[in-house]
Parts: C-alpha cells; structure tokens; sequence
C-alpha cells in the first residue's frame, strides 16, 4: 500500500493528512493520545476497495496547534473544509474515541455528504450513556482542569501515555514500542498536551451542542455503525455506543467487538476492517 502524506493550509489550520488506496473515499479520524497512525493496521485492509483520508485532528499529531476551538462543532468545521479542499463528494465516515463526537458533529451538520457514519468506543457528549461514564474515566476531570495537566505531564509524556496503551489495552502487543515513539514524538511537540487536553476542556460545551441537536427533533437518517470494545476491564464501552447513537439515529447497528478493550484499530484491525466492508458495501 502507498501512501501519501500532505499538508493542506486551511482557513483557521493546518492540517497533516495521509491518503491511500482509491475508490469511493472513506475519512478515518483518530482520537486521543493517537494520530492517524492508529489506522496503519486497518488501511492495507480497505485500501483496496477505497479511497482513504486519514487527517491528523487539529492541534494533533503533525497538523497545527490553534489557540482555542476545540469544540466538535470548529473541529467538524475544518474537516468539511478539508473534504471540500479535497473534492470528496460524498464519504463513509468513521471516528474512535475524540473522532467519533467530531465525526458526529460534521454528520449533523453536513448529512448530504456522509454515506454512512461508524462510531468506535466513545459515546455522543450529552446523548446517550455519560462519556465519562459518572467520574469513572478519571483522566477527564483531570484534563479538564486548566493549565494543571500540562505542568504534570509535560516531561513525562511517555509515561503517561504508555499507562493508557498498557491499561486500555486488552491486546498487550498491539501498541509496540515504536508506535508509542511515534505518539511521544507528536505529544512532544510544542502546544501538543494543551491541544490534547482542550479536546477534554470542551466536553460542556459538545454536551450542550449536541442536546440541542437532539431536542430540535433531529435524527441521523444515513447508516450507522456503532462499536464497543468487549472488554470492559480494559476500559472498552461495551454496548454503550450503539445505545448512544439510537437515541439519535433512525438506522443504527453494531455492538461489541471481543477481546478488544478501548484500542480498537490497533487490537482487532482485521476484525474491524471486516465488519466496515461488509457495512460499506450495504449502504
């Protein structure tokens, strides 16, 4: 599989983007403390078939840090731009964990455009089960706390991202060595934790967007495709996110991918690149 890696200068970011494969496009969006490497296994599976656009999110990875505007909504807004920018007419979407509430949003706010939307381990901000799950996701409080984190953190990023890829993990050889290297590299880099964290920040606000899209009456009409990971001692949702997109959805399915905790991509990539060609392939 070749691959290709470009920098598209949009209006408010820069945006890193990797491309593969042809066909009728599919945009993977990544979540947090990942890039768009956490689809490196996935992407030989569809690059066949499809066409893959695979940003790094705002203020992530190897795109630019903006100062603010990490709500869902801004973040879908210069994803639509970059769709626009690179005439993708109509897509399958996919989002894990912080891609899937970004997914959500550019969804509902672009519905003509998206074929069909696939939601990995994480719940919609203010439908569904609660994202933090009452307080048991610890690191969101934690996150959220202004200027905190990043004086804790910063220096030892590799520790504390390891500790996720280690606890989260279900299958403990999926996340090797290298590939934490890569996330070090990127988390490093100047204004990475507070962007990563401001992803966090913004959970009120994605609450009170997306409650007001679902009192409007408002309901997904396209495909969706809602997955947990079946572990839920490795911190996989379980059957959390089909639950979440019924409340919004008209045409959902899915359920839990098993022996897989929240690291979906990476700790089962076959068995998820199978269940998106057999859903690709019905919308």
């Amino acid at each position: 599989m070749e691959i290709e890696h470009q920098t598209l200068r949009l209006a408010r970011v820069a945006l890193h983007v990797v491309s593969a494969g042809s066909g009728v496009p599919v945009v993977l969006l990544h979540g947090w403390p990942q890039t768009w490497h956490e689809w490196r296994r996935v992407m030989p599976l569809l690059a066949e078939r499809y066409r893959l656009v695979v940003p790094d999110l705002p203020g992530l990875g190897d795109s630019s840090k903006p100062a603010d505007g990490y709500d869902k909504k801004t973040i879908a807004a210069d994803l639509r731009e970059m769709c626009e920018r690179l005439q993708l007419d109509r897509f399958h979407l996919v989002g894990h964990d912080w891609g899937g509430p970004t997914a959500f949003a550019l969804a509902c706010a672009h519905p003509p455009s998206v074929r069909s939307l696939t939601i990995l381990d994480v719940t919609i901000p203010g439908i569904g089960p609660d994202i933090s799950q009452g307080g048991r996701r610890w690191h969101h409080a934690f996150h959220m706390t202004p200027d905190l984190p990043e004086a804790l953190v910063r220096g030892r990023e590799r520790e504390y991202l390891s500790w996720f890829f280690r606890e989260f993990c279900w299958q403990r050889g999926a996340i090797q060595e290298a590939d934490i290297d890569e996330y070090v590299r990127c988390y490093t880099q100047p204004g990475a934790l507070r962007a990563g964290f401001a992803y966090y920040r913004n959970i009120p606000k994605d609450q009170a967007d997306n409650r007001a899209i679902l009192n409007s009456g408002f309901r997904l009409q396209m495909p969706v495709l809602a997955l947990g990971g079946g572990r839920t001692e490795a911190r996989g949702r379980g059957e959390e996110p089909l639950e979440s997109l019924r409340a919004i959805a008209s045409n959902v399915q899915g359920g839990v991918l098993p022996d897989c905790g929240h690291f979906i991509p990476e700790e089962q990539p076959a068995m998820l690149a199978e269940r998106l060609l057999g859903f690709f392939s019905a919308c």
